[in-house]
């Protein structure tokens, strides 16, 4: 199946305020985002004509803005507004957002003091990342040679495109060796997140999660320790060796891409696709489609 590429699509994109032509949302090739990694995004999804969790979505764009010691020029209501836009105009009722606000080409170097903070939204149909057999069986992780870096060496609180080259990395590799994805520890060598996702193991009718202080506390992922707590399951946060994986009996990865993604395999661990994980993505899908 030949790819489709994202610059030659039919369709309509919210570009610096204004609704364009798919094809016309273009940048300059000296833009300080291409160079120095000066952009910050959002990934979002709509089931039934609704964007889950719009607000939450683009507080942390704004956010990440900051942390990169920028602003973006219009406020929160009217990105809000503008991801509605994308979705009307698109005739999207399940899709894929993708708000991103970067740097522009007035100066090129280190600095960018100067430069115009450009805005814009993109929005299209995407399946489930992994497919469903994939995700009944248990999707395969390898273990990432990358590790996430420590919160005094990057601006780990921020969705900041620069950070996600590890991962492509990561994932780039485990494909290669056959898996869907990677784990990938943190600078101490403690359990991280996957690629694009968070993670949660099992044990004893209990939930085990590491604590997000040097990755994204996702959306999804408090998402679902809501839906676990409704259930009256225990949810600890802590530091988790790598080598605790071989007592943990089941697996998932949360994230807006990857909703609810059980986990059959870590490079040697195994894992069953238990109760707990069945209920709590049962009742996300439930949850963002409103039933």
């Amino acid at each position: 199946m030949a790819l489709i590429p994202f610059d030659d699509r039919d369709g309509t994109i919210w570009f610096n305020g204004e609704l364009i032509p798919w094809r016309d949302a273009q940048i300059h090739v000296l833009s300080h985002a291409l160079h120095y990694a000066s952009a910050v995004f959002e990934g979002q999804r709509a089931y039934n004509d609704s964007i889950f969790k719009l607000e939450e979505h683009t507080e942390r764009l704004f956010n990440s803005a900051r942390i990169l010691d920028f602003e973006i020029p219009y406020t929160e209501a009217e990105i809000n507004e503008a991801c509605n836009q994308v979705k009307d105009a698109n005739g999207l009722t399940d899709g894929y957002f993708r708000p991103v606000a970067w740097r522009g080409p007035e100066m090129m170097g280190v600095s960018a003091q100067e430069t115009k903070i450009h805005v814009a939204i993109a929005g299209w149909e995407w399946p489930s990342y992994f497919s469903p057999e994939l995700r009944e069986k248990g999707i395969r992780l390898s273990m990432s040679e990358w590790r996430r870096p420590g919160p005094d060496s990057a601006p780990t609180k921020s969705k900041a495109a620069g950070l996600y080259m590890i991962c492509t990395l990561s994932k780039h590799a485990a494909e290669r060796d056959g898996y869907e994805d990677a784990l990938m520890l943190d600078y101490r060598g403690q359990v991280a997140e996957a690629t694009g996702a968070n993670v949660f193991f099992v044990l004893d009718g209990k939930i085990h999660t590491p604590t997000p202080d040097c990755f994204l506390d996702g959306i999804t992922r408090r998402t679902v320790i809501d839906l676990a707590k409704a259930r009256g399951y225990e949810i600890i946060e802590r530091a988790i060796m790598p080598e605790e994986m071989e007592g943990f009996e089941q697996c998932f990865l949360t994230g807006t891409a990857a909703e609810v993604t059980a986990v059959g395999e870590i490079g040697p661990y195994s894992f069953e696709v238990g109760e707990i994980t069945r209920n709590l993505r049962d009742d996300y899908e439930k949850l963002v489609r409103g039933e």
